[in-house]
C-alpha cells in the first residue's frame, strides 16, 4: 500500500487567518511541466541565428529562447467520510462544501482591504476606481513535504462522486494546476538553492560512477 502524505495551500496574505486547504494526496499523481520557446522566424537578435560551433557560441544562440515558468497538476482527494462517521457537525450539513468554496475563492479576484487585509472583489466593498486598481490574484504557498513553492492556482476540476440526501457533496476529485512564481522571492530563492545542490549530488555521483568504472 502506497503511502499518503499531506499536501496543502495557503494564501499569502495579511488576511488572519488566510485562505487554507489541507489535504491528502499521492506524490505519484504530482505533475511537473517546464517550456521552453523558441524564436521562429529570423534570427534571434544577431548575425549567425541558432548556428553555433564553439561552447563560446551559445550565449548568442540562447537570445531566441524564453524559459517559461514551471507549472504543477496535481490530483486530490477530498472526502468527508471519516468525519461523517464521528459525527462532525459540519461536514454532516455541507459536506466538503467549505473545502470546495475555499478552492473557489483561492482563484476568484480580491481586492485590498484596510491594513493591507485582502476580500473578494465580488463582494463590491471599498470604492469604484480603488476597487479596480486593486484588484488582484491570490498569490499561495504551495506545500508538499518538505518543499514549499510560491504559486498562482490557474486551475480547478472538481468531479463530485457522492452527495448527501441535501445533494452536498461529500466526496470529490479535484484536479489542481499551478504556476510557480518565479523571482525575486524568499520561497523561489530556497527552492532553487535546493535544485543546484541536489543537481551538484547528482554530478559526482555520476562522474564518481565514470572514474570508477576507469579503474
Amino acid at each position: 500500500m502506497l503511502k499518503v502524505t499531506k499536501g496543502a495551500l495557503v494564501e499569502y496574505s495579511l488576511s488572519l487567518p488566510p485562505l487554507a486547504l489541507v489535504f491528502d494526496f499521492n506524490p505519484q499523481t504530482l505533475s511537473r511541466t517546464r517550456t521552453i520557446q523558441l524564436r521562429t522566424g529570423s534570427a534571434p537578435g544577431t548575425v549567425g541565428g541558432y548556428d553555433f560551433t564553439l561552447p563560446t557560441d551559445t550565449p548568442r544562440v540562447a537570445q531566441g529562447v524564453t524559459v517559461l515558468p514551471e507549472s504543477f497538476t496535481i490530483d486530490i482527494l477530498i472526502d468527508g467520510t471519516d468525519r461523517l462517521m464521528t459525527g462532525d457537525a459540519i461536514a454532516e450539513q455541507f459536506g466538503i462544501e467549505p473545502e470546495l468554496d475555499t478552492l473557489r475563492s483561492m482563484v476568484e479576484p480580491k481586492s485590498q482591504g484596510p491594513g493591507g487585509l485582502q476580500m473578494l472583489s465580488s463582494l463590491g466593498l471599498g470604492g469604484g476606481r480603488a476597487f479596480q486598481r486593486d484588484q488582484s490574484a491570490s498569490v499561495l504557498l504551495f506545500v508538499w513535504g518538505t518543499r514549499i513553492l510560491p504559486v498562482f492556482l490557474t486551475g480547478i476540476r472538481v468531479e463530485e462522486s457522492a452527495h448527501l440526501p441535501s445533494l452536498a457533496p461529500y466526496r470529490a476529485t479535484v484536479q489542481l494546476t499551478m504556476q510557480v512564481i518565479e523571482g525575486n522571492n524568499p520561497f523561489f530563492k530556497v527552492e532553487k538553492m535546493r535544485q543546484v545542490i541536489s543537481a551538484a549530488l547528482n554530478t559526482g555521483r555520476t562522474i564518481g560512477a565514470a572514474l570508477g568504472g576507469l579503474v
